[in-house]
């Protein structure tokens, strides 16, 4: 049976360098060939170095590095000629070439690609809290989020929440049905963090209808009748009433836009906080 190892070597954690080599494997029948990847993650001295080289020596490994430090790139390719290992330099070879066109030396900093801004990261965790805490689903969201919108069925509280999150905003939505009351916690947070998507019966009416046809269901359910509508609209507004917060017309507008009016909301609120 045929065994192939590969010994990752990186000053970071590995990442790329593995990617290409499993992106490599995946080009081969390996169903009756035994193939081992391992990793050497933050190699920054010499002493790592010859770990590796010593390892691939004596295992019949191939190398594959990414080594950004110019020394220690030079002291593996040296020892790899000496001991004629096989090897790869996934970054190197690239590296240089950059360095002609740009006219520059590059950072030669480890881990670069990794350490992503603070915007990037701050996305992330608010498209995950968009998720976790999607319609309603935990109360404990209210005083985390930064925007709570609240609204009847079919008022886009979900895609908005997706949309905001991607603007950075922590943003949970929170169902107004007559059967179920709301959350005390809605009641205890800053109203001006909560907005109300409000909007009309005929173009609530009309979105309903649709999506029972979509889903492939008698459009004349109680879902989407004029007096079904009304009942939850009216009550839409008593919660409103004593909640205090701020209200937006939904009806026939765009994601975008309702996004962009919903944060000048919340900036505008927070701009006055600061006073």
């Amino acid at each position: 049976m045929e065994r192939v190892k590969i010994i990752i070597a990186s000053d970071s954690v590995g990442e790329t360098a593995e990617l290409v080599a499993k992106a490599c494997i995946s080009q081969y029948n390996t169903r009756n060939k035994i193939t081992e990847i391992v990793r050497y993650p933050y190699i920054e001295t010499r002493e790592n170095i010859e770990e590796v080289i010593q390892v691939a020596k004596d295992e019949g490994c191939i190398i594959v590095y990414t080594l950004v430090k110019p020394e220690i790139r030079e002291y593996m390719e040296g020892l790899i000629q000496e001991e004629e290992i096989e090897s790869v330099d996934i970054m190197g070879p690239l590296m240089r070439i950059l360095s002609e066109k740009f006219e520059e030396l590059p950072y030669n900093e480890p881990g670069i690609v990794h350490k992503l801004d603070e915007a990037y990261f701050k996305k992330i965790e608010a498209i995950e809290f968009a998720v976790k805490y999607d319609d309603g689903k935990d109360p404990k969201g209210l005083p985390k989020a930064d925007i709570v919108l609240i609204g009847v069925s079919r008022t886009s509280k979900t895609p908005l929440s997706q949309y905001l999150a991607h603007k950075r905003y922590k943003v949970m939505n929170v169902p107004i049905v007559p059967e179920v009351s709301p959350p005390e916690a809605l009641y205890e947070i800053d109203p001006k963090k909560c907005i109300a998507l409000k909007i009309s019966e005929a173009s609530l009416n009309t979105i309903r209808k649709e999506r029972l046809k979509q889903l492939g269901l008698d459009d004349s359910a109680r879902y989407a009748t004029d007096t079904r509508i009304k009942e939850e609209l009216e009550y839409f507004e008593t919660i409103v009433e004593r909640i205090g917060c701020p209200v937006l017309d939904v009806s026939n507008k765009a994601i975008e836009e309702t996004a962009n009016d919903i944060m000048y909301i919340i900036e505008q609120n927070n701009s006055n906080m600061h006073f």
